[in-house]
This record gives structure tokens, C-alpha cells and sequence, in this order.
């Protein structure tokens, strides 16, 4: 943990700022540090390390898989006063997944000096509930970053039992030819920067290089060309040292101003290697952005979309998380903003603090203000023959454009996406915990003793309750210490209904929502309700309705500004005609009565985030 170290020490670790002000890692960090010990070769006695340091939520998991498949050893990282976390099966699940190749495994203890540890009894706790783990529970190490317990037997464990990298000698790939592949990039005013894991031969500046993109045919792996203009090694700054040999990772800058052309898992090679038959490593599929819910993003400004635009692509460089798409120019369908937003940009997302952490990023580092629609997720859709159909035969389609959701006449089947909840909790809070699944539509509910002060409880659930607000309403209920992981569970049919927002008459597709039918008219009349508190007061009133179907369920009003017509410059309009003062109150009216139907109310986040705190 961090807790125990200065702000130098964490501004080392991360350096984000959106991570400072939140106190949490979203981005893992690569850093290179030499340490002395007996099995180092040569003159110097010392060992490079290569050292990543990753998030711990689970909304920044592939973060973890990704850093897993370009190591040869990872240490897992336990709070000695709460011992196994959910988020410790994840990362654990991660490593044993990557078996027969899987990297060495340490676990340490950290926290140790504090009152409240217990590292006898979490070592045994971890020896028992972590299956396929090969260690004893004395094996498991001891240590604080506050009181500078442990660190030095740590780091020589390090050294002594994680292996060195392997060498790439295979077949027609020499050990002298060279092969790095990009671990991680990003973007700064020199261009594209990359971090590179040297699997073979060397990499320097002045170095003549090609792209390679995993998966491509070998016909097509010639292109153009590139000069290394910068190679050395990250302390966690950049040190320069011209050169990178085998096992070494480091960051190169080739001069790149694509995004697109260093994104994880892509391979350097010499440019005269281009056209050799030559093996290119593989990512895991689970390390591959994979989107699990949608939102559309978009400018606050009505012309900074181009620069909304090339923000978001240079983010997506550093967050490997991000899906990201345009979405209709003319922003007239689903997924863009209608005539309320305007042209935006469909974008995947990992879960709800992905959302958040984005949108700070853009403004933290851009300078941008973006407006975020509430997320969605992927519903499967059935369409089926039937009376006004046109269809021969069924049609199964998954859809997150809520503009395509089948209409209430139409013959379908709606299944919504669901995911198996593990959630570890005192057992003081077990009754709230129990309490908020079952809020949640959670069904097959086991609970079964961690040890004598957590349980450990296990639901299928609708991931759509899930990555709105359910880890924050598990922190309230648990005040802060349950944890929490998911795991895909496939579909299942639910009883389900679109709800269509109405502002006087015209439908809002970015504030429409999907709820189970017995909360529908609940979570509308919320929805109503809180926008008529965020939308702004026009000078005509503002019809607020929600709609299921073709029934209205929910309706509220903001009265307009009253403007007085028969007063100009501190003077009484007309005099005492009473004629003139009735045609001008009649102009007022139609006037008035047309703004209804062709003004706009500007919508702000906060209208959005009234769609996303329904349920809270």
C-alpha cells in the first residue's frame, strides 16, 4: 500500500494527476532500478530490474493482464490488516491463467507495522484459499513502505527466485537480430513515445526500424520505415542511454505522429528484417481492449469537436481500455446527440470509474470539457416473425444504441448481459451486503466463511446494476471495506423496458434508460425529477416527460422566466393604453408559445448524471 509513503514517493509512482488527486493507481508504470546482489555477473554486482506497478480496481484489470504477459515474476501485494481482498482472486486469476507460461509468483504482506495486522493469521488464510498456489505460508514475506520493514528481503526474493528473461533464439529468429515489442506508449509535443521490451538483439538510436502489427500476413509486414531517434531507460524519468540490450525495457521514440501505429503488443524489427519469416508474439486475448459498457462523448463547446477528437485519440494511446469511434456527423441517431449535443464520439469503457477517470483526464491534461452520456450496456436482442413483421425468420442482434431497441408491438425476446459478483465483506456487514444484491436482482446467492471475521458472497447479477453504482454502494454499506470482482456469465432474459425522455415533446435518445418493468415508473419519476433541479430556466416553460412505450410514467415542469414587456428603460410601455398593453402581452404569448416548440434547453453533465444516480 501507499498510504504509508511521502508524496514524493507516490508523485514517483504516479504520475497522473488525476491519480494524486484521487489517491488510487489507474495506469500501470514502468520504472528500471539497478540493485546490488551475489548473482549479479560482471564488474558492477549489480541486477537491473524491471519493475511495473498496476491498478488494484477492477475496472483497470486488463491493465494487470496486459503487465502479466511482459514479465517473468509479479508480487502480489496483501494488506496485512485485511488480508485476501476480492481484487486479490482477480489478480491471482490473472497469473494462473497465463499457466504453462505464467509468471514466477511472490506474495508479500504489506502493512505490517500496523496495530490492526495480522500476518500470521492472513498467511494462513491465503495458504488455504488460494488454490493451485505452490508457496507455504512462510514463504509469504513481511513488509512496510512506512517503516522500511522487509524491503531489502523482498527485492533479494526478487533476484533469487524470478528468472531472467528467456532468450529468443528460435528456429530463424537469432539471438542477435532484433525483436522488441511495445509494452505501453504516449503522447507528448515531440510525438508518440513507447516503452519496448527487448526480446532479442539490440535496440539503437540512429537504428533504421519497421511496425510490425500482430496478425499481420506475412506479404504485408513491409512499410515504411523509421529512425530511432532516442533510446533509455525509465528511473522512473527518462534516463538516455542510447542503447537497450536483451531482457531491458525502456522507452524509444521513432518520430511517430500516428497514435495508432504503437499500440501494445506491436513489434519492432530492424527494417531489413521486414520481409523474413519471423514468429510475432501474440497478445492474450483478455490483455485486448474489450469494451463491457458505452457512452457517447461529446464537446462543450459547440465547435471543438475536431479537438475533442484528437484528445481522445491520444488518450486512447495511453489507455488501452478505450474503444472509441465517431459517431454521426450530423449527431441526428442514437448514438451521437441529436439536435440537443450535436456530432460526438461512441466510446467503450471499462466500468463507471473508467468513465470518470476519462473524462478528469481530458480535462486535467487537455484542457477540454466533454459531456458524458449515461453508459450503456450490450442487450441481445431477438426479433421474431409475427403479425406486421416482415421477418421470414428469427434475428438475433446485440445492440447498445438504445434507438434500436424494438418497439412495444413488435414480436422479441430482450436478454441482458450478466456477471457473476464475488464480494468480500466483514461479517458484521453481511445483512446490507445480502440486502444490496437482492436490490440489485441478484440471484444464487452463496455465502460461505473467509475466516472468522469476512465471508465471502457470490451472486449472479445484471451488469447493468452492477457498473452504474454498485461498488459505490458497497463501500456505504461496508463503510469502505468490502471489495468486490466480476466475471462474465453469458445472457439471460429479462423482464425489461425503455424508458424515453421528453423534453416538451421531443425524445432525448442520450438520457433514454433500460430498468426491469417493476421500477420503471420509480426510476422515471427520479429522473424527472432531478433534471427539472439541473436543466436551466428558459424563458418559455419546459415539459419534462418520461415515457414507456407510448405511455407517459413520469411528467415535471420548469416554469419560464417572466419577462416584462410593458416596462422598457425604468418607463411604463403604452401609457394608460390598455389596448397597446394587451397586444403586447398577446405578441409575448405566441412568442412565447413558439420557443416551446422550437427552442432547445442546453443540457449540462449534470442533466446526465441524473440518469446515472437513478437508482442511488
Amino acid at each position: 500500500g501507499k498510504t504509508g509513503l511521502n508524496k514524493e514517493q507516490i508523485d514517483a509512482l504516479d504520475t497522473l494527476d488525476v491519480e494524486k488527486q484521487r489517491g488510487i493507481t489507474v495506469k500501470a508504470s514502468a520504472a528500471s532500478m539497478l540493485y546490488p546482489h551475489p548473482s549479479a555477473k560482471g564488474k558492477t554486482g549489480y541486477l537491473l530490474l524491471n519493475m511495473y506497478d498496476t491498478p488494484g480496481h477492477v475496472d483497470f484489470g486488463r491493465e494487470v493482464t496486459r503487465s502479466l504477459c511482459f514479465i517473468q515474476g509479479a508480487v502480489l501485494l496483501l494488506d496485512a490488516t485485511q488480508g485476501i481482498q476480492a481484487q486479490t482472486w482477480s489478480v491471482y486469476d490473472k497469473v494462473m491463467a497465463l499457466k504453462p507460461k505464467e509468471p514466477k509468483l511472490l506474495i508479500a504482506l504489506t502493512k505490517v507495522d500496523l496495530e490492526a495486522a495480522r500476518p500470521i493469521h492472513c498467511a494462513v488464510t491465503v495458504s488455504e484459499w488460494l488454490q493451485d498456489w505452490e508457496g507455504d505460508p512462510d514463504s509469504i514475506l513481511n513488509t512496510s513502505a512506512r517503516s522500511r520493514i522487509g524491503i531489502k528481503a523482498l527485492l533479494d526474493s526478487v533476484c533469487d527466485q524470478v528468472p531472467p528473461p528467456e532468450s529468443m533464439d528460435n528456429g530463424n529468429v537469432k539471438g542477435d537480430i532484433l525483436r522488441a515489442q511495445v509494452v505501453d506508449s504516449w503522447y507528448d509535443d515531440r510525438g508518440v513515445n513507447c516503452l519496448v521490451r527487448v526480446v532479442s538483439g539490440q535496440l539503437t538510436e540512429s537504428d533504421r526500424v519497421s511496425i510490425v502489427h500482430p496478425g499481420q500476413e506475412e506479404g504485408t509486414r513491409s512499410g515504411d520505415s523509421y529512425s530511432v531517434q532516442e533510446v533509455g531507460i525509465v528511473t522512473p524519468k527518462p534516463l538516455r542511454t542510447k542503447v537497450l540490450y536483451p531482457g531491458q525495457m525502456g522507452y524509444t521514440r521513432f518520430g511517430l505522429r500516428d497514435p495508432r501505429q504503437a499500440m501494445p503488443g506491436t513489434v519492432v524489427l530492424w527494417t531489413k528484417q521486414v520481409g523474413m519469416d519471423m514468429p510475432i508474439p501474440q497478445l492474450p486475448s483478455d490483455a485486448v481492449s474489450k469494451s463491457v459498457l458505452y457512452a457517447s462523448v461529446h464537446p462543450e463547446e459547440a465547435d471543438g469537436f475536431e479537438d475533442l477528437f484528437n484528445a481522445v485519440e491520444r488518450l486512447a494511446l495511453n489507455d488501452t481500455g478505450l474503444e472509441v469511434q465517431r459517431t454521426s456527423a450530423q449527431g441526428d441517431g442514437g448514438e451521437g446527440g441529436g439536435p440537443f449535443l450535436g456530432p460526438g464520439l461512441r466510446v467503450g469503457f471499462q466500468g463507471l470509474l473508467h468513465v470518470e477517470v476519462f473524462r478528469q483526464r481530458l480535462s486535467d491534461e487537455f484542457g477540454i470539457e466533454a459531456i458524458v452520456t449515461p453508459p450503456k450496456v450490450k442487450y441481445r436482442v431477438t426479433l421474431s416473425p409475427g403479425k406486421g413483421s416482415n421477418l421470414k425468420d428469427e434475428i438475433t442482434k446485440t445492440i447498445e444504441d438504445l434507438s434500436e431497441w424494438p418497439d412495444s408491438g413488435t414480436k422479441s425476446t430482450i436478454e441482458e448481459p450478466i456477471v457473476l459478483v464475488r464480494v468480500v465483506a466483514r461479517v458484521e456487514d453481511a445483512g446490507g451486503v445480502m440486502d444490496l444484491i437482492s436490490r440489485k436482482r441478484g440471484t444464487e446467492l452463496e455465502t460461505k466463511p473467509l475466516d472468522e471475521e469476512q465471508w465471502v458472497f457470490t451472486a449472479k447479477m445484471p451488469w447493468a446494476e452492477v457498473v452504474i453504482d454498485f461498488h459505490d454502494q458497497l463501500k456505504n454499506v461496508t463503510a469502505g471495506f468490502g471489495s468486490m470482482d466480476t466475471f462474465e456469465a453469458g445472457y439471460a432474459k429479462g423482464n425489461l423496458s425503455k424508458v424515453d425522455i421528453m423534453l416538451n415533446g421531443d425524445a432525448v435518445d442520450p438520457l433514454a434508460f433500460v430498468c426491469h418493468k417493476d421500477v420503471a415508473q420509480r426510476e422515471a419519476r427520479v429522473v424527472c425529477k432531478k433534471l427539472q433541479e439541473v436543466l436551466p430556466r428558459q424563458q418559455f416553460v419546459t415539459v419534462i416527460q418520461a415515457k414507456a412505450g407510448s405511455k407517459v410514467i413520469a411528467s415535471e415542469r420548469i416554469q419560464a422566466y417572466r419577462k416584462d414587456v410593458l416596462t422598457k428603460s425604468g418607463k411604463t410601455v403604452g401609457g394608460g393604453d390598455m389596448t397597446r398593453k394587451k397586444k403586447l402581452l398577446e405578441k409575448q404569448k405566441k412568442g412565447k408559445k413558439r420557443m416551446q416548440h422550437t427552442g432547445k434547453v442546453q443540457l449540462s453533465q449534470a442533466a446526465f448524471n441524473s440518469v446515472i444516480t437513478r437508482s442511488s
